[in-house]
């Protein structure tokens, strides 16, 4: 059984988040240099089963596109070529952000920490698959 693999992308640093074998659990995985994403997950599907990939779709409050979106779906184009097997679902992403930040804090994190943007990127990628797969049941 495969793991859920959901990606916080961003246009310099993307942050990687997987579920358990069981599907259970979202942890914060990684954050990559997005230049570097392609040949990361490259690697990672040959080291793990991933059964499915969830992707944050950036939108404004008013579901119009953010200065995001274009770069999202540049990759997410690249990526259903190089991976055409992998199922690939996009998942609103508002609000991950601040959603991160506010675990972050809740969970006592270091002002200096939480300041490290690789944190908060896999934080969000994070909220994201929790929230992807809280919507699937």
């Amino acid at each position: 059984m495969g793991r859920i693999l959901a990606i916080d992308f961003g246009l310099k640093r993307t942050g990687l988040a997987v579920t358990d074998s069981l599907k259970i659990i979202a942890n914060g995985l990684e954050t990559v240099p997005t230049h570097t994403l392609i040949s990361y997950l490259e690697s990672y599907f040959k080291k793990e089963a991933v059964d499915e990939v969830v992707i944050g779709m950036p939108k404004n409050l008013d579901n119009s596109d953010t200065d995001s979106t274009a770069g999202v779906r540049i990759f997410i184009k690249s990526f259903k070529k190089k991976f055409p097997e992998v199922p690939l679902h996009e998942h609103d992403e508002r609000f991950t952000s601040k959603l991160a930040m506010q675990a972050m804090i809740a969970g006592g994190m270091s002002k200096k920490d939480r300041r490290e943007k690789g944190n908060v990127d896999r934080v969000s990628a994070t909220i994201i698959l929790q929230s992807y797969m809280e919507a699937m049941h």
